[in-house]
């Protein structure tokens, strides 16, 4: 169940990264990006990757949290629950993602 959680949250950010890296890169030149007012220093290739790894990570973030959101009371604080011991109401089933 980990493993199918975590390619819910590395999947679509993986896509939604490359996504990122050519919408931001059709618009912005690497060689032009400045830190603290002096170049980066850094290749095309460098920055390319850099922004690459930095775009996954904060679209996993995302997914991760919306991930967690999705989860019952009971899938968070206990891990899981039988059914007969959700809230009224609540029909999610502990492990039925």
């Amino acid at each position: 169940m980990l493993a199918q959680r975590m390619m819910w949250i590395a999947w679509p950010a993986f896509v939604l990264a490359g996504v990122l890296e050519m919408v931001v890169f059709a618009v912005v030149d690497p060689q032009s990006l400045r830190w603290f007012g002096q170049p980066l220093g850094m290749s095309r290739e460098a920055v390319y990757t850099l922004a690459f790894f930095v775009f996954w990570l904060l679209t996993m973030v995302s997914s991760a949290l919306t991930t967690l959101l999705s989860m019952s009371p009971f899938e968070v604080n206990r891990g899981t629950s039988p059914v007969k011991g959700l809230p009224e109401g609540d029909t999610k089933e502990a492990g039925s993602h």
